[in-house]
C-alpha cells in the first residue's frame, strides 16, 4: 500500500514537472487534441491571422528554404499541420524551436490550429525546392517504390485522412535530417511501421531515395511562381533569417 502510495506520488510530480519530460501519454493528448481541430470548421481569414506568428521562421510564403533549416509547409495536409501541432504542444514530437510559438498562449486553442492548418494548406507551393546531387537517382526511384509509395503515393502526394504528409517539393536537406531522425528513433511521433522499413537504410540510400523525393514536383496548378510574395503580408522584413541566430 505504502509503496502504491509512493509511485503514485512520484508519477503526480513527474507530471507537475515543467520540464521536456516525456510522458507515455503524450501521444494521447495529442490525439484528443488534433481530433477536436480536424473537427472544427476552419477560417482561413483567422487562420491568415494566426499565420503571422509562423512568418518569423517560414516566411509569408511558407517556403522554407533549401538550406533545410525550415522546411516548405506550404500546400502541406490541414490534417498533417494539425497533427504536428498537435504533437509539438503535447511535446510527443522534440521542436524546442517552433514549440513557443505552438502553445495555446500564443497560438491559440483547436480552432486555431484548425484555421492556421487551411491557410497553409491552400499557399502555393514553391517551384525552386532545393534538391540534391542528382548522382544516384535510379537507386533512389527503386527505393521509393519498393519502400515509399504504399504510403507517400505515386507522386509523393501524402494521404490527408491517414496524415500522411505531402512531400513531393519538399526541400532536399530538410528531408535527409528527418528522414535520419525517423530512422535512429529521435523524431517519436513518427509512424512505428515506417520506422521499421527504413531502419536498414545506408547513407547512399538516404541520400539516393530523398533526392529522387526532392525532384517529384508537384501539379503546376499548386505551384506558385518564382519570387511569388504573399500579399497577405505586405510589410514583412525580408531581411530577417532566423536561422543565422539558431544553436548548432
Amino acid at each position: 500500500m505504502i509503496r502504491k502510495q509512493l509511485l503514485n506520488g512520484a508519477l503526480a510530480a513527474i507530471l507537475a514537472l515543467p520540464g521536456g519530460v516525456v510522458l507515455a501519454d503524450n501521444a494521447e493528448i495529442a490525439g484528443r487534441e488534433s481530433e477536436e481541430a480536424l473537427a472544427k470548421t476552419p477560417d482561413t481569414e483567422n487562420g491568415r491571422k494566426v499565420y503571422t506568428i509562423c512568418t518569423v521562421c517560414h516566411s509569408p510564403e511558407g517556403w522554407g528554404g533549401a538550406n533545410g533549416v525550415y522546411p516548405q509547409i506550404a500546400g502541406q495536409h490541414r490534417s498533417v499541420v494539425i497533427k504536428q501541432l498537435a504533437d509539438i504542444r503535447a511535446r510527443n514530437r522534440d521542436n524546442p524551436t517552433m514549440r513557443p510559438f505552438a502553445v495555446p498562449q500564443l497560438m491559440g486553442g483547436a480552432q486555431e490550429m484548425a484555421d492556421v492548418a487551411a491557410y497553409i494548406e491552400q499557399l502555393p507551393m514553391t517551384p525552386q525546392n532545393g534538391v540534391g546531387s542528382g548522382r544516384d537517382l535510379a537507386h533512389g526511384e527503386r527505393l521509393y517504390k519498393d519502400n515509399c509509395v504504399e504510403c507517400h503515393g505515386e507522386r509523393g502526394e501524402g494521404n490527408a485522412a491517414e496524415h500522411v504528409p505531402l512531400i513531393q517539393g519538399q526541400h532536399y536537406r530538410y528531408l535527409v535530417r528527418q528522414f535520419d531522425w525517423i530512422r535512429i528513433g529521435k523524431r517519436r511521433n513518427a509512424d512505428p511501421k515506417m520506422v521499421k522499413q527504413i531502419r536498414g537504410f545506408s547513407g547512399r540510400d538516404v541520400a539516393a531515395v530523398m533526392d529522387y523525393v526532392s525532384r517529384i514536383q508537384p501539379p503546376a496548378e499548386r505551384l506558385g511562381k518564382p519570387g511569388w510574395h504573399n500579399p497577405d503580408f505586405p510589410k514583412y522584413y525580408r531581411g530577417y533569417a532566423p536561422e543565422q541566430y539558431m544553436r548548432r
